[in-house]
């Protein structure tokens, strides 16, 4: 997988993929990535690469010129490569989006800033336009390093299998509550144990203990998971018996 992004700021990008997991990923040849200065596109003497926008507003857009010859540079419109603008007038980014970017070749990645790009930028070559959540920020960089982050990790050899089967969204539910040691923590509010089941060694016991705890959580924090996963089918008949002994509804929610 290669990860292209086009920035005003490509320092910001760079850190991220000399870093931790990532850099790991690179090294061994599972991971590749550019990064494109925008500016470097610029022809004035200022290399200028905002505007105020047609039709009055606040703010200033990002220039098509340095844009479009930036993109050109990446061979955006080529096979195998998927063009993505992070936008907060894009489609939700989710789990599942981020297991379909991690199945493609190469993705390109626009990083806007200001009050966005122009228009025609986005005709001309952008496949997607993706939000990370319904929030505003400043920086498209951050938009898509969460993009990269959640996508990166579910190529094969960057994390186990193990550990991608047991965290959040998969199946449907959030993940169970973990512990470490100290068996004991001497909090400021008294001693907090870990629970006894963990320390049991039931491996079958634990396994029932935890499906539970996915579900109260999800329940508390993100019922609206629930209902999507009973509508898909996603859950077998131990976890929809959980679910309707803590909710009170069996079959639906």
């Amino acid at each position: 997988m290669k990860y292209t992004v086009l920035s005003l700021f490509p320092e910001i990008i760079d850190t991220f993929f000399a870093t931790s997991i990532m850099a790991k990923a690179i090294s061994r040849g599972i991971v590749a990535y550019r990064s494109i200065n925008i500016r470097d596109y610029a022809q004035d003497k200022h290399k200028t690469c905002d505007d105020a926008p047609y039709g009055g507003g606040a703010g200033m857009l990002m220039l098509p010129e340095p844009l479009s010859r930036a993109l050109s540079a990446a061979d955006a419109g080529m096979p195998g490569k998927r063009a993505i603008y992070l936008s907060p007038s894009g489609k939700m980014f989710t789990q599942e989006l981020a297991k379909e970017l991690a199945r493609e070749r190469e993705l390109i990645l626009i990083c806007g800033r200001y009050e966005g790009i122009d228009q025609r930028v986005i005709d001309l070559y952008v496949d997607d336009e993706i939000s990370v959540g319904d929030y505003v920020l400043s920086s498209g960089e951050t938009a898509a390093l969460v993009l990269i982050d959640a996508s990166y990790r579910l190529l094969d050899g960057v994390i186990s299998g193990e550990s991608l089967n047991e965290e959040s969204f998969s199946g449907g539910l959030l993940e169970y509550p973990q512990y470490t040691r100290p068996e004991i923590y001497d909090s400021i509010q008294g001693e907090m144990r870990v629970p006894e089941i963990l320390l049991s060694g039931h491996h079958e016991n634990i396994r029932r203990w935890r499906l539970k705890k996915r579900v109260e959580k999800t329940l508390a924090n993100r019922p609206e998971l629930l209902r999507k996963g009973m509508e898909k089918g996603l859950f077998d008949y131990e976890t929809r018996k959980i679910i309707g002994e803590l909710s009170g509804v069996t079959e639906e929610l």
